[in-house]
Parts: structure tokens; sequence; C-alpha cells
């Protein structure tokens, strides 16, 4: 039984239609809820006396029968006795003869409530009826309440007298959250565990209050009937006939469900085919499009690679590829639009893609992407790359190593140039080995990484004397095995000083008494070790009085080495924490910080290295600062503490000029970056302040939209940082907006590279990317406004300013009041 689809604006609707279900009709009865009415006789014999005879305790159960167009379908189901209550709980699985291939539109169920605690003459508490229906002809789902009617037989004419739907104007608060409760329970509801909990109690409240105001003179049975993987459609069996005089009476709209929705439609694809027919080409050559055809097709070009092309743009694309060849921004649409199934097609994209304008870097990161499969498209996007000098490589060398799950085969052409490329740059050769190294834990694609291992081991191996300064090929890799020894010794460090009972300066002690003991070796290495941060620079020990732990529940290592120039290098090390998220998040401030230097804007980010060695342990680089929250803590305010390290009584607020320029510009770009990456969980302690005013983000366990917090604000701007700047009416201020909305505009430019980064990260196991990437990359891509020009962005961005700071401030409205709560 397949699910038939319907195609609504892009979104899919599938469906089972029921005349495909060979299923038996299968339901629960729950349980009866509400008080019984009182079964004391009212004969005053019954009272001898001061003898009162005892009540009888109700003896129930529940009789269900299938009518069909008005008529009894099948026999009658009955449940068990139950009289433990109230409430009076079944949870009994009813199955009837009849199967839901044989339901009608007037399908219904027939639910009648007997008490047998009476005597020989059965008690009737009452009925109700329930269509299996809805009005948009899909069965029901889910639980149902159905009132009883009391001391009536279920009803199952067409026009019942029983229904079980409380009417339209005696529903209340109550009725309208049972029936988003049912959602809830379908998974139509997204959950959110601590909203869930609190709506819920919220729930229960209303419950008790409903239950006391309108007392407890009805009764509900609770029938919950089964789901299944998709929505079931009512199609009944034989001739589907339409009745045209029902129709022409009432002026309703009919849903008619087409099973040929989806499918290829055969007229449309010969069509398509005739028109591509190959013989065209020779006309195809000379046809130029008109201004009209020439405006949709500029319209095309500035999609973003998100975007999917529609048949006709497709269409058009192909009807005018040989005067686009020339445009090197169309090849990537233009192969997007190619039926590479057809290999007389594919054989002619292929030839036209090697004579086309050379495309950028940029677009060639596309062309490594899941969407393309064919190996000659994928190659060529290497001979691309193979023009980029290193340093921007290595801008995207996490993301290339990525992409290596897309290939066709474990030894791919990607694969064989990025170790190519190694083999000249040592620096490039480690961070190569390292983004491997770690994905060898995934068990779909660790046969593929090890192969791309294999190859850098054996062709580095193979480099003779001078390639490098540091020697030989053998003793270049020896150096790298060495950096994944060290972090091995470091894990076994932290594992001892964790064992160590006691408070930070305990653990410290440990830490430097191991270091000066038992593993003296790692104070003076045997042999310099190329660092794994910055493998450009030797470290030759570490230095047991500068190492330190940080109080924090994982008790992250901050390890000072010496360095063979003479120099420190000091490291934090973790264990027991995912750094593949953080490193992906600082990867892109370091390309965001690259992008904005290109068009001479420097703010002064710190996008510090970091290192995953592992899926839970890993190395940061330690940049000297004070968190926010320590620095108001000690000095009441950001301003005093700038003062401190660059006073100027003529400068602004007793600072000098270039130290609070340089806090604003950094403070600019990391709320545009923050912004556009939607990272959560901002507070005082995750923002970091350098002594020469620059300030900077670290922890980055939410993003693209996620938030720990509920109701975070758009911008992540806190109080302290605008008092900072003089206030939200200050010249300072207004600088800090513009540096924000240039920064914005320059990094819409290079949105394509951007988006196509992180499109290449979708198969990657980084959790928020994971969970859902396409959801991720169209969040990514709604942040940077695509639909906008410069000029109303600019607009844009100064309101989402104002709309964020406005919140820090007394202003008692209600979203703002949300967002003041999140710095809370």
């Amino acid at each position: 039984m397949n699910p038939l689809r319907k195609g609504m604006t892009g979104n899919e609707f599938r469906f089972f239609l029921s005349c495909d279900i060979n299923l038996p009709v299968t339901f629960r009865i729950e349980k009866l809820e509400g008080n019984l009415p009182s079964t004391n006789s009212s004969n005053p014999a019954a009272d001898i006396g001061s003898v009162v005879v005892e009540e009888k305790k109700p003896e129930l159960y529940v009789e269900c029968a299938l009518y069909i167009d008005g008529a009894p379908f099948g026999l009658p189901m009955r449940t068990r006795l139950e009289s433990s209550g109230p409430p009076y709980c079944w949870g009994e699985l009813i199955t009837l003869s009849t199967k839901y291939r044989d339901l009608t539109t007037n399908s219904q169920l027939a639910i009648t409530v007997w008490d047998v605690s009476c005597g020989k003459d059965e008690g009737l508490v009452g009925g109700a009826t329930i269509h299996l229906f809805n009005v948009k002809k899909q069965l029901k789902t889910g639980k149902h309440k159905l009132r009883l009617w009391q001391g009536k037989e279920a009803d199952g004419s067409i026009h019942s007298t029983t229904p079980g739907k409380v009417p339209k104007e005696e529903r209340g608060e109550l009725e309208r959250l049972e029936k988003l409760v049912n959602k809830y329970e379908r998974g139509l509801i997204q959950r959110v565990d601590w909203l869930d909990r609190l709506a819920f109690k919220a729930m229960e409240k209303i419950k008790d209050l409903e239950s006391s105001k309108n007392g407890s003179s009805h009764l509900y049975v609770l029938v919950d009937f089964c789901s299944f993987e998709h929505r079931v459609v009512l199609q009944e069996s034989g001739p589907n006939l339409l009745i045209p005089a029902s129709i022409t009476s009432t002026n309703e709209l009919v849903t008619v469900w087409d099973p040929e929705v989806g499918k290829i439609n055969p007229s449309e694809h010969k069509q398509l085919k005739l028109a591509r027919s190959l013989n065209r080409g020779i006309i195809d050559r000379d046809l130029k499009p008109s201004s009209t055809e020439r405006k949709s097709i500029q319209r095309i070009l500035k999609y973003p690679p998100t975007r999917t092309l529609s048949g006709d743009e497709r269409q058009l694309l192909w009807k005018f590829r040989f005067s686009l060849m020339s445009e090197k921004r169309a090849l990537t649409k233009f192969l997007r639009c190619v039926e590479w199934s057809d290999v007389q097609e594919a054989k002619q994209a292929i030839e036209l893609m090697g004579r086309w304008e050379m495309i950028d870097v940029c677009d060639a990161l596309e062309l490594l992407s899941p969407v393309f499969e064919s190996e000659e498209v994928r190659a060529h996007a290497v001979r691309v790359l193979e023009r980029a000098d290193d340093e921007e490589l290595q801008c995207y060398l996490l993301q290339l190593v990525q992409a290596l799950r897309f290939e066709r085969s474990d030894k791919s052409r990607l694969s064989q140039f990025l170790v190519q490329r190694s083999l000249t740059n040592i620096e490039f050769a480690s961070f190569l080995r390292w983004y491997v190294a770690v994905e060898l834990h995934d068990p779909a694609y660790a046969k593929r990484f090890y192969c791309t291992y294999e190859m850098l081991e054996e062709n580095m191996i193979k480099l003779g004397m001078g390639v490098f300064d540091g020697g030989d090929g053998f003793k270049l890799w020896q150096s790298l095995v060495r950096q994944t020894e060290l972090t091995a010794q470091l894990c076994s460090i932290m594992r001892d000083v964790r064992n160590v009972r006691g408070g930070t300066q305990k653990k410290i002690e440990k830490l430097r008494h191991l270091l000066s003991g038992l593993l003296s070796e790692l104070t003076y290495f045997e042999e310099p070790i190329r660092s794994p941060l910055a493998p450009t620079v030797l470290i030759t020990g570490i230095i047991p009085s500068d190492s330190s732990i940080f109080k924090s529940a994982l008790h992250p290592l901050r390890l000072a080495f010496r360095t063979s120039s003479g120099g420190c290098l000091k490291i934090i090390f973790k264990k027991g924490d995912d750094l593949r998220q953080d490193q992906l998040v600082v990867q892109m401030v370091s390309l965001m910080d690259r992008l904005l230097k290109l068009e001479n804007l420097d703010l002064h980010l710190t996008p510090y290295r970091v290192l995953a060695t592992g899926h839970d342990e890993g190395m940061l680089e330690f940049i000297p600062s004070k968190s926010l929250a320590q620095i108001l803590s000690e000095h009441r305010s950001i301003t005093s503490y700038l003062q401190k390290f660059h006073p100027d009584e003529e400068g602004p607020f007793g600072i000098t000029a270039t130290c609070l320029e340089t806090f604003i510009k950094s403070c600019a770009g990391y709320s545009v970056i923050t912004y556009i990456l939607g990272i959560g969980d901002r507070h005082l302690d995750n923002l970091l302040l350098r002594d020469d005013g620059r300030l900077f983000h670290v922890d980055f366990g939410y993003i693209l939209g996620r938030d720990p917090k509920p109701f975070p604000p758009p911008m992540k701007l806190c109080k302290e940082m605008v008092e900072a700047m003089g206030g939200a009416e200050s010249q300072y201020y207004t600088r800090f907006k513009s540096y924000c909305c240039e920064a914005y505009n320059i990094l819409r430019k290079s949105s394509n590279l951007i988006l196509n980064l992180f499109h290449l990260m979708a198969g990657s196991n980084i959790p928020d990317i994971a969970s859902d990437p396409e959801k991720g990359i169209l969040k990514l891509q709604e942040k940077l406004r695509l639909d906008l020009d410069d000029e109303e962005c600019i607009h844009f961005f100064q309101d989402l300013i104002n709309e964020s700071v406005s919140a820090l401030f007394p202003q008692m409205v209600e979203t703002i009041h949300r967002w003041a709560q999140y710095w809370r």
C-alpha cells in the first residue's frame, strides 16, 4: 500500500486511500469521565427503621456498533465489565468485523454505556455517536471525547439524535484545549519539554475550574482511534460517482483526490523531450533571448543556491544555453536543469561545461554539494579549486573534507586534490589530517575517510628532503602523529585530575604535580611537536607553573607550552564536550572577518583557533580576557574597566578614542555575525572583553536559531554594551549602528558562499545541522534577507537593532519585556 502524494506549493501531502486498506476497523475505549447519577431507590420501603439498604456499586460495559448510511453494519462488540471507578477505565482495544475499505461517507460509530448492577433489567446509562470521517473526508485519528446523552441509547441514523460532539454554543476553553492536546499527541504540534510541562499544569487548573463551575452533570466517553503513517482519505470502492444535483443545490467546494498527482505526465514528458531534442542544437546555437526572457534569466541567476528551479525556468535556461556560456554565474543554474538520466543530454552538458566561462571558487563549492552527482561536474569543480591559493582554500577546508561524503568513490578527484595540496603546505596537511581523523568515528563513512587518511600518509612519507623546513617526509608525518599522542596523554591527565576530591585548587596542584613528576617527559619533549592549533609553531614542552584548570563542570585544562623560538603558547584542552560546532562557528567568524577586510572594513574581531581532536575532545586558543559578568562584578561597568587600561581625560568617557572605537567596532561585528548564524544561549559569562577593548563571543552550543531560553531577542546586545557607548542617544551608538548596517550588506554580497559552505556541512554530525539540515540552511538564508536591496536592508537592520535595544530599557511592552528577561 503506497502513499499517494499531492504537491502543494512545494510541500508534499502524503495519504492512503480508504479503499486500499484491507484491515478491520480498530479503536480503543479508554474510560468514562464524570459522576453517574445516584442509583439509590426512591421507594420509601427501601428504608426499614434505621436500617438503610446499601447502594449497589455500578458495573458498566460499553457496547459499540457500526452504522453505515443509517443502517447497522456487522455485529456489535462489547467491552468487559468495569466496577472500579469513577473514573471507569477500560483501555480495551475493540476490533470490528468491518474493514476500512467498506466504509462510506456516512459511517458512524454508536457507543452505548450499560449498567448491569440493576439486576435482571440492564440499566441504560447513555449513548453517543461519532462520524468516522471529518468534513474533509479524512479518517479521524487520536483521542475523541464524546458527551453521552443520558438515558438514551446511541442512535445510528443519518441524522443522529445522539451526536457525541459538544454543540458549538456550549463549547468552552476546555474543549478548545482538548482539541489541541489531540493534535499534540498525534505529533502535529512541536514538543518543547519545559513549555509543555507549564501548559499541562495550567490545563489541569482550567479543568478543575470548569468542573467546579459546571458541576458534574455530564458524562463523557473517551475513544482513541488508531493512526496510520499518513492521513487516510475516503475513497469508496467501485466507481466514484458524483451526483450533479447535490453539488448544484449547494455552493460547496468539492475536493476530488487525483491519484495521478506527482506522477510524470506522459504528454508533457514527450513535449519536453522534443523541445530538448539534440537535433535542435544547431538552431539553439543562434538563439538570443528577448528583453523579457533576458530579464527572466537575470532573475533566475540571482536565485540563492537553495532555490529549486521550476520546469519553465529549466526549459528557458536550456533553450538559451549557448548564449549563456559567457556568463560564468549561469553554469551552476544550467547544470541544475540538465536531465542527467538522459545519456545524450548529459554528454552535451559536459561538453558545454568544458567550454563555459571559468566560474568562481564560490560556485565550484556549490558543484560539490549533494545536488550534483555527476563525476565530471565534481571534477570540474576541483579544477576550479586548483586555481585558488592555500590561504583561501584553508578557509573552506573543513567543508571540503565534509564534501567527501557526497563523492561517488573513495579515491575521488577531490580527495586526491586535497592530499596533493597538503604536500606543499604543512599547515594545510596538519588540519586535513585532523579533520579526516575526527570523521573516522562515523560508521557510515569511516572507510572513505580512512582511505583519504592512508593516501595522505603514503604520499607524505614518500616526500624527499627539502620539501619543507622540517626534513624528510617520514619525519614530517611522525611530527603530525605525535600530535595525537600528545592529546591522548592530555586526556589521561584530565581523568586523573577529575578523580581528585576537593576544589579546583587541589586539582591544579595535582596537575602541576603530575607534570613535574610522573609525566615529566611532557615538560620537555624529546623532539619538538607541531602545535595542533598552529602547525607552523613548534612546541617543546609544557610549563607546569603556568598551567592551570578552569573552574567548571568539565574542568578544562589551561596549558602553557614552550615554543622553539623561546615564546609561550597558551591553549585550553577540553574533554567531554563536542567542539565540532564551535569549530564551525569560529571558522565562519574567521571567514566573515576576511570578507569584511577585503572591503576595507576591519571590525577587530577575535577569530580564536578551535580544533576538534575527537567527537568529545578538542583544543581552543587561549585569549587573555575577562567575561562581562566578571568585569561588572569587579568594576561595575565596562567603561570603568576600559578606563583602567586606556585612560584619557580628554577622550570620550575618559577612555582613549582608539580603545572606544575598537570596542564599538567589535560589538558591531559580533552583533551582525551572531544574528546571521542564529547564535543562541548568550549571557554575560560567554561574552568576553580584552584589555584593548575588543569584545568577542565564546561557547556556541546553540546555532541556526536554536536557544534554550524562551523569547530570544533578534540581536544579541546587552544593556551594559549600549551604556558603554554612551546610551541609545549618543553619537557613538549611531556609529555602532552604521558599522552594523555596512557589515551586514558586505556579508550579504557573499550570501551564496556562506549558504554553499553550510550546504556542504549537511551530512556532518554537528548537532544543530544534523537534526534538520534543510531547515537550518533555510533559516540562515532567511537571516540574509536576499529579497531586499542594500538600502532596504539598512532600514531593516536599523529597525532590528532599535527593537532589540528598546527591550533593554524600561518600556513595558509584552514582547520587549520578554526580550529583557533573556539577559537575566
